[in-house]
């Protein structure tokens, strides 16, 4: 164990990694890395999510999931009726807003990926590397690149996640742009942990991924969170904080 970082990552996905069968509607897999200060994470973004919890129910227990939202089920069942519905996810909107972190994130069209390579290539460990990869940046760009970094993912079943575990050890021995990294590990959490950087990054992935299918379509819920993509300080480099593959 190093020097722990100033930073903790949080990642989780939207849609499906699989290429078998390819959702018509949702034909894109969205990895997304919200990393928050943990000053800023325990002082600010705690405290205002569990308010904002305890604006819409009698306790902070509830766990925000996307898809449940979508879906109007419980506990988000009371989203059935529009105007509801229309303040909860203005509030929402507004939490996520003011919440301080940055956001990384990779989206694959898994038609185009399909078409264009003859091997077939796991879209989640091709978004997992791209994503440590700008992580990296980030950090090296506040000097904390030295230092020891968790990546907290939701667990998703054994198999998947002893194949998430070794994409990541694969990435960190060098299957990446920089070659060997230390001081960055995986923690794969239950969704019933109640963590919120886990909630907010599964609330964005969603609006990312709409975003990159019909970028020219109004998406309120992508609009609060745009301003959160990183740009690097050194404006020379070319890499930002949403990242789209494969490459036109």
């Amino acid at each position: 164990m190093g020097e722990p970082s100033d930073f903790i990552v949080f990642a989780d996905e939207s849609g499906d990694h699989g290429l078998a069968r390819i959702n018509p509607d949702y034909p894109v897999f969205v990895l997304s890395c919200c990393v928050f200060d943990k000053k800023e994470y325990v002082e600010r973004v705690c405290p205002e999510l569990q308010r904002f919890k305890l604006r819409w129910w009698p306790h902070d227990a509830v766990v925000l999931h996307s898809s449940q939202i979508r879906r109007h089920e419980p506990p988000f069942a009371f989203l059935a009726s529009v105007e509801r519905r229309e303040r909860f996810m203005k509030d929402l909107a507004g939490t996520l807003q003011a919440a301080p972190f940055t956001l990384f994130s990779v989206a694959i069209d898994k038609v185009r990926l399909k078409e264009r390579y003859a091997v077939s290539i796991d879209p989640y460990s091709l978004a997992l590397r791209y994503c440590v990869e700008l992580v990296v940046v980030f950090l090296r760009e506040r000097e904390q690149g030295h230092r020891d970094v968790p990546f907290l993912i939701e667990k998703r079943g054994k198999l998947e996640d002893a194949q998430l575990a070794a994409a990541f050890l694969r990435i960190c021995e060098g299957e990446n742009c920089w070659g060997a990294l230390r001081g960055l590990s995986i923690e794969l959490i239950d969704k019933k942990a109640n963590l919120p950087g886990l909630q907010i990054a599964d609330l964005v992935g969603t609006p990312i991924g709409r975003h990159v299918l019909k970028p020219h379509e109004r998406n309120r819920a992508f609009e609060s969170i745009q301003q959160k993509l990183w740009m690097p300080l050194d404006p020379g480099r070319s890499e930002r904080g949403l990242k789209i593959l494969p490459e036109k």
